[in-house]
């Protein structure tokens, strides 16, 4: 379940299994993010499901508004989005992120 690590931002692997559904997986981390991490535009192979547990965070995900989650807020992000974060608040913010994607393939994707 190892991941590419982004400076300032945290990741901590909770669990990973395999789903119900043939060839899915799903995999949760809890992710701090510093207020001084870049946002980097990235994609998963599957939908994340975002639960902000700390602080505030801004989610720009294309074809959309900025959308600002607060501590208790959710959001969801569709399958293969490019999408990025950034903590819009003071100190360190935290989210719990569960990813429902393809197994076998990377985790984190960047934009050609």
């Amino acid at each position: 379940m190892a991941t590419q690590q982004v400076p300032g931002l945290h990741r901590t692997d909770l669990q990973q299994h395999d789903l119900s559904v043939a060839g899915r997986e799903v995999i949760q981390n809890r992710v701090e993010i510093d207020s001084d991490a870049p946002a980097i535009r990235h994609w998963h192979p599957g939908e994340e499901i975002i639960y902000v547990l700390e602080g505030s965070l801004e989610y720009e995900i294309d074809g959309e508004s900025p959308t600002r989650v607060e501590a208790g807020g959710a959001l969801m992000v569709p399958a293969e989005t490019v999408h990025a974060v950034r903590n819009v608040g003071a100190g360190t913010a935290a989210e719990l992120a569960t990813y429902v994607v393809e197994k076998g393939r990377p985790l984190l994707n960047l934009p050609e």
